[in-house]
This record gives structure tokens, C-alpha cells and sequence, in this order.
């Protein structure tokens, strides 16, 4: 069974721009905020890795679906429209192609750009690189790993002219990371707990194994070629403890990458915690530091206003444009 029709209609009214039977594109904060300050702001992908902020195509294969339901997450799922849907599950079948998948995401990202056409702020040259984005964040919406042909569809924004590729996993499908026939360029795994009583109280798992599979994954990291990174989402009095529990799982991973980051109370996420829960960036620095001190990984850099630390043993990160 497809996407149904009264989750479609909630992403079209938050701005999502619905591609075929189950993906999704969505134009993000700092891509608007980037070519309305003329790229003088920008996301800490492009603080961090070079990556041109205004070229970012921020999309999803998976819409709707997850292995799990993190009180942070924005998303609206089945339970909070109630709805009797099973998120879980990606039929083989109701996979569409990758192609048309990645050439449909082009076409709605560039309508989503259309309405900055002759606004004085945004210089022309950088709105017509915009319309060509060259890297693409798999990260928008639900869990990739559960559409059937991730690796295929890395391979189609390739060859559709993209340099970088990102995947953002909750890490719960290890088996399809193990067989990925194309890797990205960066592999991100959200690691949000440093234990597993925190981690179901934090990420909720829709399957009983959830930590297990997770730390398959970590066990897997070491396998690829590509940078890895463990993305820590925190909210203080929930999981934002325990630096020394992170960094064993740092460990365990051998990741390139830590980043610690605020949780934001936006979306759907604001039915479980407010603006008030929310950590100050200085908390967030406060505990990368407490992180360095106990996993020998060193502070590079931080971006205060996405409240996000970049943690690395690499002397300096590695530029990807």
C-alpha cells in the first residue's frame, strides 16, 4: 500500500514537494537563507565540507516510512494523524526508478526556486546554479535504507552530474549497508543514545531489535570507503548525557565524523518538546568538549547558529568541493 492520502496531504501543506508514489523534495532553511544573503549564510555542510549551500538538493525515497518514531523527529506519521498505515515495510514492487526518481526531484526542487526569480537580493548567477544543484542530501524524510534500490539511486545522481551524495541512516537496516552496491560520498548514522534504555526512550524503535541492528551497523562502518559520521541529535533531560557512553560507541565505529547537534522543536517534534527543552548552543559545545575529553576525537569546528560541533581525529576535515 502507498503513502496514504492523508499523510500526502499534511507534506504538501508543510512545503514538501511530493515526487511520484514516495518521494519527496523540500527547498531547506539555509538554501533560502543562503541565496537571500548572497551566500554570506549558509548550512555547516558548506562550513564544514565546501559544499556550495545553493546547489543542495534535499531529498527522500522513503517518505512516510521509518523504523522509528524519535520524539525530535518533525515528521508527521500514521500514529499522530491516526491513521492505520505500516510505516515499516517498502513493498519491492512499489519501488519506482531510480532515474525518474532522481529527475523528478530535480524538476520539483527547481519549482520550488521558482518564486526567487527577480528578488533584488538574490544575485542571478547564483540562482541559475541553484537550479542545477550538484549535491544531494538523502536525508529529507523517513528512513532511506528501506527504499529497496538505495545504492542505485546514488549511482543515478552521479550520473546525473552530482559530486556529492550524502546518506543520512538511523542505522536499523545493516543489511542493506553491507550490501550497498554504491557507496556515497559521506555516510551519516544518527546514534542518539549511548545506551539502550536511553536509546528507547529517545528514538522509540517500531521493531524489537533496534539496538542491536544499530550496533551491527557501527560494526560496520570500518568497511567503507567514504568518510562516516555518527550524528548525535541531543535534548537536554532526555539524552544529551553520558559523553563517555558516546564515546565507546565513537570507538566501536572508528568513525571519520562525530557531530554533536541540537535538537529543534519544529514540526510534529513540538507535540513532545518545546522551544524550552531545546539545548543553547553552548550546552551543545559544552558537551563536545566533555565528548573530546573522553574519545580522543578533537574539536574542528563548530556553526552556532545550526548549534552543531564537528568532531574528528583527522587534523582538519576533508573538503569535498
Amino acid at each position: 500500500m502507498g503513502v496514504p492520502e492523508e499523510l500526502r496531504r499534511v507534506y504538501r501543506r508543510q512545503g514538501y514537494g511530493l515526487v511520484g508514489a514516495h518521494s519527496a523534495v523540500k527547498t531547506c532553511h539555509w538554501v533560502r537563507r543562503s541565496l537571500n544573503t548572497g551566500g554570506a549564510e549558509h548550512c555547516y555542510k558548506e562550513r564544514f565540507y565546501g559544499i556550495p549551500c545553493h546547489r543542495c538538493l534535499q531529498m527522500t525515497p522513503s517518505l512516510g516510512r521509518c523504523l522509528q518514531s524519535c520524539v525530535f523527529c518533525w515528521r508527521a506519521t500514521p500514529g499522530d494523524l491516526g491513521v492505520d498505515w505500516d510505516q515499516t515495510r517498502f513493498p519491492e514492487e512499489e519501488a519506482e526508478e531510480p532515474d525518474a526518481i532522481v529527475e523528478g526531484c530535480i524538476e520539483a526542487h527547481r519549482r520550488a526556486l521558482s518564486g526567487f526569480g527577480g528578488n533584488p537580493r538574490v544575485p542571478e548567477a547564483m540562482l541559475e546554479e541553484a537550479r542545477h544543484p550538484i549535491h544531494a542530501a538523502i536525508s529529507l524524510e523517513g528512513e532511506p535504507t528501506l527504499y529497496p534500490r538505495l545504492g542505485d539511486l546514488v549511482e543515478a545522481f552521479y550520473e546525473h552530474g552530482f559530486r556529492s551524495v550524502f546518506i543520512v541512516t538511523n542505522g536499523l537496516r545493516p543489511d542493506v549497508l553491507a550490501v550497498l552496491s554504491r557507496e556515497p560520498s559521506q555516510l551519516y548514522v544518527s546514534v542518539c543514545a549511548p545506551d539502550e534504555e536511553t536509546y528507547r526512550r529517545t528514538c522509540r524503535p517500531l521493531v524489537p531489535d533496534g539496538w542491536s541492528r544499530l550496533m551491527e551497523t557501527l560494526d560496520l562502518l570500518g568497511s567503507f570507503s567514504c568518510p562516516t559520521v555518527l550524528r548525535h541529535t541531543l535534548v537536554p533531560k532526555l539524552n544529551m548525557a553520558d559523553p563517555a557512553g558516546y564515546a565507546r560507541l565513537a570507538e566501536r565505529a572508528n568513525a571519520t565524523y562525530l557531530e554533536p547537534k541540537a535538537a529543534m522543536a519544529v514540526g510534529f517534534a513540538r507535540r513532545r518538546f518545546g522551544y524550552k527543552d531545546m539545548a543553547w548552543h553552548s550546552e551543545i559545545r559544552a558537551f563536545a568538549e566533555a565528548l573530546a575529553a573522553e574519545s580522543g576525537y578533537r574539536i574542528l569546528d563548530e556553526q552556532p547558529l545550526s548549534s552543531i560541533v564537528l568532531l574528528s581525529r583527522l587534523e582538519k576535515p576533508k573538503k569535498l568541493y
